[in-house]
């Protein structure tokens, strides 16, 4: 049987047939039939059901005119899209894809009337959200079904599981739910199926096994279908399987077999899921794969050398996965990559010498891959370049100036790394070039803004974090460029530099550093695009023409003015901002209600100014989206707002060093993602807050020298403050005994994990059309310790600290204490403790300071004490303590204050040896030493025990009393940053 494709005319069919009977030869002229009436008044039928709208197709191209040839009374199996069988004139083929349909379909549908449709093709339409009819059923014979992009939603009808003869199936990118009837099912009924194409439809299962028996199968599409479960490896081996697409299942696991020379696989992608395990080494079997993506998975161990063999290999992405050891240099024989992608793996040091054969690669994405050394001579014969990333390396010397050969250059970004020497001009000579980011290396000497201004398509530059000036604020009368992102941070500029005047596309402005002087100039609030701007860290006093306290109204999203000298009320930013850092400035006067509206902020940070009055009531309200709010080093007064509403967002409240009062707010108990709550150095009066309890992620608790009064009690549960690390309670009026069933609760003082060298911290994205932003706000306590603060700007994850110092506890100290485990830092002076010191402390093998002093403590000093090798602050002084100091160890260390008043005491370091009658003398302690006897000096003591060497190791960073510096640090996404084209 023949048919007509669309790309023929019309034609008569000659047939001959010769006769063997004597008459010759006689010819037949066989006219084809034409369309069956029916089928044409079917077709016309449905072309009125829809309305023709460019929105709903890609008006580009030209299929969007296919249903203008439709007309009465001509022959439908001429019409575009039409296919008719030659014999018998019904339409067997319907191709209206990218035909600018729109509207609904049902199951009394014209189309379902044309019985004998073998192949159905609907995709890049607007079906308008409607779903599959059932009356698809009756199209028995169809053999081809694409809906692919057509807007359909719902279940996928089981009478989809009627059609036995499909062997392409393409439903993809639809809102579709494929879960009644299940994968599973359909998979079991379309046993003849070569293409399944479903990704986009949420299947929410398994993978079932009974895939792997669709032996025909060659296409193989499943992304981001919600699947979770193992992937069966049988399915790999199917022995026509040409394309598996598994992309952006995170649920999924599963596991790389072992591949046959047999295999025809061409492409293969994997990215997004959590597939694990090892590369095969006979990966290299796969002698016609041209394809393979795996980023973002979990794969581990070594990156086979034999995956050198796919010399068919045009695309290689195995970003972001636990790969180790070197990479291969096999690497280097895959002559025919042109994307190359390697980034955030585990690999070993190594050079980037083995890529100068590559040289047809387009794109090469190797950051954070541990490379050192220059960047290559080789590079120079990657001449087909596009973009080049080498972020967060360790690459040294210069950066190569016959980078400027590299005409195709588009995207060149080297950030992160310790580049060396002078920027070279030729890089912003290359025609083409759009992204230049240098952020953070050594890079030095002068610059003049022509040498950039001058590059007609640059639209993201970043100098910031280098040792560059510029020379002068002129530029010669050129077309500037349209900035997007623009980040000179640190260059010594001095002013606002006026290229930026009119920069109608910059989105992202980073000046911060550059001791500019005077006000905010009015232009840079009339580009209209800007997003996210700092000018943080310089000398800026105001606003130029805006004297009252509320900016213009803008789009801004980040506004970074901290470390400034702005002076007068707190400006009111844009009802837009999501990030808002005025600290450490010269502000005054109150909170204005009209930080209320500001319903989309995520982070506010007042502190350090000159700030007063009680806050507006509703600022509670901003917890429903914020996530810090830090008011720290103020002279704000009243009472704490408590209007925190169910689903509160909060992570970081910082409110300390200010003058509140009154009891606690209660509706707190609704931020179930309060990390930290600092209120120390306030007036507050309360009894102890069992209530926070509840909080499933309280890490810092700060109550630090307020009013708090009365005895702790017991715990509400058992689950209560158990991801407490840090509690500060000292300087209040607690009385009773020491919480000892708390002890029990505070499970993750009893875990030790202190492999992570990252801190605690609220994090926050930012997107622009050049990538992904990170706001990191650190979490911040201070210790005081004989009236000297110790501010911790940043806090370590394993930081486990108790200060119960300067209250009322009475009691023994219980043994339950040895049970925390990760402490670090243990204070209970102060109070009226009495007993003994508990033999359990000596589990707390990771404790480097101790002080018990100014309690009633009698008994001995454990000798269990002297194997804590990181104890390098200790102080029992002005107890009752008797026996002699433990020796060896960290107590070699220990000066005579660490045992003051203690006459029972003897043995060095003190005078009087053990044995002796005589008494040891001290002086009372001076007033100012009540509150607490030691200063500690969180340093890092090195202590030389025997042969070698104890590192009493600081714990937290202890800085001085300045405030953090708000953190702006870059974030590139799963994969390869993308910076817009």
């Amino acid at each position: 049987m023949e048919r007509r494709s669309d790309s023929q005319p019309d034609w008569w069919l000659e047939a001959t047939k010769s006769s063997s009977q004597g008459m010759g030869k006689i010819n037949f002229i066989l006219m084809k039939q034409l369309c069956q009436d029916g089928d044409g008044s079917s077709l016309l039928q449905f072309k009125q059901t829809f309305v023709f709208d460019t929105f709903s197709c890609d008006p580009s191209t030209d299929n969007y005119t296919k249903l203008s040839s439709w007309k009465v009374g001509d022959d439908c199996c001429s019409w575009d899209g039409v296919d008719c069988d030659v014999q018998t004139g019904h339409v067997i083929g319907l191709n209206l894809s990218s035909s600018c349909l729109y509207g609904s379909i049902n199951s009394d549908s014209p189309v379902f009337r044309l019985v004998h449709l073998t192949s159905l093709n609907l995709s890049s339409n607007n079906f308008n959200l409607s779903r599959i009819p059932g009356g698809i059923r009756s199209l028995s014979k169809l053999k081809h079904l694409d809906l692919a992009f057509a807007n359909f939603s719902g279940q996928i009808p089981s009478e989809i599981l009627e059609l036995f003869q499909l062997v392409s199936l393409s439903l993809w990118q639809n809102p579709f739910m494929l879960q009644k009837p299940s994968l599973k099912e359909l998979v079991e009924a379309l046993t003849n199926l070569t293409e399944l194409k479903l990704s986009g439809v949420n299947i929410s299962s398994h993978v079932p096994q009974s895939l792997s028996n669709l032996t025909s199968l060659t296409t193989l599409l499943l992304k981001d279908c919600s699947l979770h479960g193992e992937f069966p490896g049988a399915i790999f081996k199917l022995p026509n399987l040409c394309i598996v697409s598994l992309r952006n299942n995170p649920d999924l696991t599963g596991y790389l077999p072992e591949f046959s020379v047999a295999s025809p696989l061409e492409k293969l992608a994997l990215d997004g899921t959590n597939m694990s395990g090892q590369l095969p080494f006979s990966i290299s079997n796969l002698r016609s794969l041209s394809y393979f993506s795996a980023s973002g998975c979990s794969f581990g161990g070594l990156i086979p050398s034999s995956i050198g063999n796919l010399t068919k290999l045009d695309h290689l992405e195995l970003s972001d996965n636990y790969f180790s050891g070197n990479i291969p240099s096999s690497l280097g024989n895959l002559l025919q990559l042109t994307y190359l992608a390697l980034t955030s793996n585990n690999f070993s040091p190594g050079t980037l010498d083995w890529l100068g054969k590559l040289t047809n690669l387009q794109i090469l994405d190797l950051r954070n891959t541990n490379s050192y050394g220059a960047i290559p001579s080789s590079f120079r014969n990657l001449t087909q370049l596009v973009e080049l990333w080498l972020t967060s390396n360790q690459l040294t010397g210069q950066i190569p100036s016959w980078l400027g050969n590299s005409t195709h250059l588009t995207k060149l970004v080297l950030s992160d790394n310790e580049l060396q020497g002078l920027v070279p001009d030729s890089i912003f000579r290359l025609p083409y070039i759009q992204v230049v980011d240098l952020y953070s290396n050594n890079l030095s000497g002068s610059m003049r803004y022509d040498s950039f201004l001058q590059s007609k398509y640059l639209s993201i530059l970043q100098l910031s974090a280098n040792h560059l000036s510029f020379v002068d604020n002129t530029y010669s009368n050129v077309t500037l460029p349209k900035f997007e992102i623009l980040s000179l941070a640190g260059c010594q500029l001095g002013e606002f530099p006026a290229f930026l005047r009119g920069q109608d596309k910059l989105e992202v402005l980073v000046l911060n550093q550059n001791n500019i002087k005077g006000y905010v100039p009015n232009w840079i609030f009339t580009l209209e695009r800007l997003s996210l701007l700092n000018l943080a860290h310089n000398f800026l006093i105001g606003f130029e023409h805006y004297p009252s306290v509320t900016l213009p109204s803008t789009h801004l999203t980040v506004l970074g003015l901290s470390n400034n000298k702005l002076e007068g009320p707190l400006p009111i930013p844009p009802a837009s901002l999501a990030v808002y850092d005025v600290s450490q400035n010269k502000l005054s006067g109150d909170v204005s209600p009209l930080f209320c509206n500001l319903t989309s902020a995520f982070a506010l940070d007042f502190s350090g100014n000159n700030l007063s009055g009680n806050l507006p009531p509703c600022l509670g309200n901003l917890g429903s989206s914020a996530s810090v709010l830090k008011l720290t080093n103020n002279n704000l007064s009243g009472k704490i707002p408590d209007n925190y509403a169910s689903g509160c967002a909060l992570m970081m409240m910082d409110f300390s060093q200010n003058n509140f009062e009154g009891e606690l707010p209660r509706s707190l108990a609704n931020c179930s993602n309060l990390e930290i709550l600092n209120l120390e150095d306030n007036q507050m009066t309360d009894v102890f807050p069992s209530w926070l309890g509840i909080l499933p992620h309280l890490r810092i608790l700060s109550l630090r020298s307020n009013k708090f009064h009365g005895a702790i009690g017991q715990p509400l549960s058992k689950l209560q403050f158990n991801r407490l690390q840090i509690i500060d309670l000292s300087n209040n009026n607690f009385t009773g005994k020491l919480p000892l069933e708390y002890f029990r609760n505070w499970v993750a003082m009893k875990v030790i994990v202190n492999n992570r060298l990252a801190y605690m911290e609220a994090i926050t994205n930012f997107q622009s059309s050049g990538g992904f932003y990170n706001f990191l706000f650190p979490y911040f306590i201070r210790i005081v310790n004989k009236g000297t603060q110790r501010s911790y700007n940043q806090i370590l994850e394993f930081f486990v600290v108790v200060d119960l110092s300067s209250n009322k506890f009475e009691g023994e100290i219980p043994e339950s204490l040895g049970t925390l485990r990760a402490l670090q830092s243990l204070n209970l002076s102060n109070n009226i403790l009495t007993g003994h010191i508990p033999l359990s402390l000596g589990n707390l093998k990771d404790l480097e300071a101790l002080d018990f002093s100014l309690n009633e403590l009698s008994g001995d000093i454990p000798i269990q004490l002297s194997v804590l090798t990181f104890l390098s602050v200790f102080n029992v002084s002005y107890n009752k303590l008797t026996g002699p100091v433990p020796r060896g160890n960290q107590f070699g260390t220990f000066q005579n204050d660490s045992f003051f008043a203690n006459p029972g005491l003897c043995g060095m370091p003190l005078s009087k040896m053990c044995g002796d009658t005589g008494t040891l003398s001290l002086p009372p302690p001076k007033d100012e030493d009540v509150e607490s006897p030691l200063e500690f000096n969180w340093e890092i003591v090195l202590i030389g025990i025997g042969s070698g060497l104890v590192i009493g190791v600081a714990f937290g960073c202890a800085m001085d009393t300045r405030k953090y510096e708000w953190l702006i640090k870059k974030k590139f996404s799963r994969g390869r940053r993308s910076y817009k084209n």
